[in-house]
């Protein structure tokens, strides 16, 4: 298919050239707005990637996730990805082995995996905290990334690294290196949708920035939900509703004769 969005190509010859932008969206409407803003980068997990995401994302390039757990062998990642490449999909998101990684590259798949804080594999490195603020550890973020870089992966999530070791690591590596909670010197910034418009519920990351108060303004829609549905039971018990103007005529005559029919 035949598209203007960034390729894989355009995202490497841009490395170093300027900041990207990213985001992780959950519907269309995001999707769309995000497309409308000008964001490089949509990240959209599997199960709810479809035609209509691809057609709300407009000229994004779109990293579809590929859910680790629910996808377990080789064979379900490799079909996973064809069917999220054939809607339409620019590379997808991997955190499966590097074995997993090197065959799906090998089949021309586009592979952008994850490095520094990996939420499903937090419990290697302790936990949901930073990671790389020792030597040693930083050390073995630079390690994976060549390790990903020879499986023939294009990108990686850096997740919750030192600023300075996340902008050495970028330097020293060809791969896309998408900053979440890494600072300036990746290659592109990463956020999820939920926090930049503040409906996050519980903990919100340290490194997100919130732009609206969207929560404010669903519980405002949630309170007249409620309300509109107490006045539906209040009119129905009283008689109020249905009113005339609801109700579908019939002729006095052809009632008439309804009538006469009936036993």
């Amino acid at each position: 298919m035949i598209h203007n969005r960034l390729t894989v190509a355009d995202l490497r010859a841009l490395k170093g050239k300027r900041q990207l932008t990213m985001l992780f969206v959950d519907t269309p409407d995001e999707a769309a707005a995000a497309a409308i803003a000008g964001i490089d980068i949509l990240s959209i997990i599997d199960p709810i990637w479809t035609p209509e995401m691809r057609e709300a994302a407009g000229q994004c390039f779109v990293q579809v996730g590929l859910l680790y757990g629910e996808l377990c062998t080789y064979e379900d990642y490799l079909r996973a990805a064809h069917r999220a490449m054939k809607i339409g999909g620019d590379a997808v998101y991997c955190a499966a082995s590097l074995d997993t990684i090197k065959r799906l590259s090998a089949e021309g798949i586009p592979v952008i995996s994850h490095v520094g804080l990996i939420p499903s594999k937090a419990t290697w490195t302790g936990g949901f905290k930073a990671v790389g603020k020792s030597a040693a550890s930083a050390m073995a973020i630079y390690e994976h990334v060549k390790q990903l870089e020879e499986a023939g992966a294009i990108g990686a999530e850096l997740e919750v690294v030192p600023d300075r070791v996340a902008a050495e690591i970028s330097k020293r590596t060809s791969l896309l290196m998408l900053s979440m909670g890494a600072g300036p010197g990746g290659d592109a910034q990463y956020l999820f949708a939920e926090d930049v418009l503040g409906y996050t519920r519980g903990h919100k990351p340290r490194h997100a920035k919130t732009y609206r108060n969207f929560r404010a303004e669903y519980d405002r829609l949630q309170q007249e939900r409620i309300a509109a549905f107490k006045e539906f039971v209040a009119d129905v018990s009283s008689g109020a509703y249905p009113e005339e103007k609801h109700l579908v005529p019939i002729a006095d005559a052809e009632f008439a004769g309804f009538l006469a029919k009936l036993p």
